[in-house]
């Protein structure tokens, strides 16, 4: 067993970038201070994606995106926030933080404490849609911006699609547990991907053709227009590792674009303690 965590030490070793929690506190305050910025991810480890994909879907993905920041830039990856507000898919099995002042008041806690031990920026990496698990996030990296001047960025999922993404779909609509998310599953964790009970589920089919923000919910109320006995919006059945490969390319590519863009903002030359 020694020459497997000799070489994970090696290339932990190679990276630019580093984990918090790998760090001795002398360590951890040295990059901190030299880091261009400092990414707090957020990835729900139960949240539910259809009777296919585990419930950690959206950890494992921002868990994919964090390794692959500490691998190309010299940033540091705070530990994940687990849990979140996600009201949309409350009335299935998983855990999340009900009340939102609640996670607003936990999140915003833990990217002050990175504040106060020297990030210079920060950046949250949200693996849910903006207009969803993004809202709290935004709230935060707002008030933060304004209150201590410490430069802030949300970087949702929806902000990382791309046409050519988009392309690699043959579904005709999707967005959760869909064609795409699981085929990124089927990539990244093929074990623990029950294709045999993927469905495809297109909801109500209803199209939304006029302005404004509408919140989506997957009931499980027959009497709601937006029941669902399945959690799915899209087709899981059109899948493949292939296509998984290929999204995730293009993700990470628009996430490091994020991150080195961001890492040139501006920042006050005259600090102050939040």
């Amino acid at each position: 067993m020694l020459l497997p965590a000799l070489v994970l030490a090696g290339a932990a070793a190679a990276s630019p970038g580093a984990y918090l929690g790998d760090l001795t506190w002398p360590e951890a305050e040295t990059r901190l201070a030299a880091a261009p910025l400092v990414v707090l991810p957020f990835g729900p480890e139960a949240k539910e994606h259809g009777p296919h994909l585990p419930l950690n879907a959206d950890a494992t993905v921002a868990d994919y995106l964090s390794a692959r920041a500490v691998e190309a830039l010299p940033v540091v990856v705070a530990p994940r926030i687990a849990h979140g507000w996600l009201p949309a898919f409350r009335a299935f099995p998983g855990t999340e933080v009900e009340d939102p002042s609640v996670f607003i008041k936990y999140v915003d806690a833990v990217a002050r404490s990175l504040i106060r031990s020297g990030a210079r920026r920060i950046v949250f990496l949200n693996t849910s849609i903006s207009r969803a698990g993004g809202f709290p996030l935004a709230i935060v990296a707002r008030d933060i911006r304004e209150q201590t001047g410490v430069p802030t960025l949300v970087v949702s999922w929806d902000d990382l699609e791309t046409d050519a993404l988009r392309a690699l779909a043959t579904q005709k609509a999707g967005g959760h547990a869909d064609e795409i998310e699981t085929s990124i599953h089927l990539f990244l964790d093929p074990q623990r991907v029950h294709m045999d009970k993927a469905v495809t589920d297109y909801g109500s089919g209803r199209e939304k053709d006029y302005p404004g923000y509408e919140p989506g919910l997957f009931s499980r109320d027959p009497a709601d227009p937006e029941y669902t006995k399945t959690g799915v919006f899209g087709d899981p059945t059109r899948a493949t590792a292939a296509k998984g490969e290929k999204a995730l390319a293009i993700l990470t590519e628009q996430w490091l674009r994020a991150l080195r863009g961001f890492s040139q903002a501006p920042v006050r030359t005259r600090t102050e303690k939040p």
